[in-house]
């Protein structure tokens, strides 16, 4: 009878010699979940999201995959997305868009880690239970939009001086348009002014409702936040600028892109600020001890030729305070 040693190991010899010395574990999944088309975020924002998990350790193509699944703004797809996501049994799943593609996540699983991105109020939305102390298997990034409009209508007011109409351009898909709007109203009465809310839930209807606001001879739009308005930001910026109107928006890409000013955070750093959570938690961190990530930095960006296109004088007050203006 041969010795036991000698048996184990010729045991461990077969066994070495039946796995590839080049063997890898098999990659890491993230699922994706956009409330709007995935072919046309922003390509700015997903190499944000891929610098994230890059600090990780994991690449997309390499030892990453990543499953992008978009509702194409027909937000009643978001719970069969989010399934399949599920199904495909993913690491973690990023949901995109503002809180209705966190919350289709969260009632698809209890168990897979969910980050989500820009969340108005993930608190209010019933996303997680506190913001230091999330609970549950969600956390992310919130994005101070909706409760920053207030400010928005006023830097508006500042650049078009006047007791004209402002416009004011929602998605009523959105969770909560219904007190925004009603929130937008008490701003608009505060500095003397009137609103009119314009509801665009398709990029048709986004055509339509500036037609609208020209018909009405609106003195400017506040152009909320709202991932409808980010799929088709060259529709509407081309539109404000046919009718003539002056915007603002949340994000500074659109002002980058010829819209006239905007006021907010970085929705760049969000994506990338949701790519290291991903990273985090593929490594084995629990989203419960995470706490959501907020915005401490907020831009107010010009662009001084749009503002001359539309006959306008910025004031001497905004120059300064703006953080970028656009030649």
């Amino acid at each position: 009878m041969k010795p036991l040693a000698f048996v184990l190991r010729a045991v461990a010899a077969m066994t070495f010699m039946a796995v590839p010395a080049n063997a890898q574990q098999p990659p890491a999944v993230v699922g994706f979940l956009s409330s709007g088309s995935t072919e046309a975020l922003n390509k700015q924002w997903i190499a944000a999201f891929h610098r994230g998990l890059r600090e990780f350790g994991y690449i997309d193509g390499q030892n990453t995959s990543i499953e992008y699944r978009g509702a194409d703004d027909n937000y009643d797809q978001l719970p069969t997305l989010a399934a399949e996501l599920v199904h495909r049994q993913v690491g973690v799943i990023v949901a995109a868009g503002g809180p209705i593609s966190a919350l289709a996540a969260k009632r698809a699983t209890e168990t897979i880690p969910i980050v989500f991105t820009t969340v108005a109020d993930p608190v209010k939305s019933g996303l997680v239970a506190s913001l230091n102390r999330p609970g549950g298997n969600l956390t992310g990034t919130a994005g101070l939009t909706s409760e920053l409009d207030p400010k928005r209508l006023q830097l508006l007011h500042q650049i078009r001086p006047s007791e004209g109409i402002i416009g004011v351009l929602v998605n009523p898909k959105r969770p909560g348009v219904e007190a925004q709007s009603k929130e937008l109203q008490a701003a608009a009465r505060a500095i003397g002014r009137d609103i009119a809310v314009h509801k665009a839930a398709t990029g048709q209807a986004i055509d339509a409702e500036f037609e609208a606001m020209y018909q009405q001879r609106v003195d400017a739009t506040v152009v909320t936040a709202d991932p409808l308005f980010n799929f088709h930001r060259t529709r509407v910026i081309a539109l404000a600028a046919r009718y003539g109107i002056p915007a603002i928006y949340q994000w500074r890409e659109f002002v980058a892109d010829g819209g006239l000013m905007s006021y907010g955070p970085s929705i760049a750093d969000a994506y990338y600020q949701a790519g290291i959570y991903s990273g985090r938690i593929l490594r084995g961190a629990k989203p419960s001890d995470l706490p959501v990530m907020q915005p401490t930095r907020f831009e107010l960006v010009i662009n001084l030729k749009t503002a001359a296109a539309l006959r306008l004088a910025v004031p001497d007050v905004l120059r300064t305070i703006a953080d970028e203006t656009i030649e």
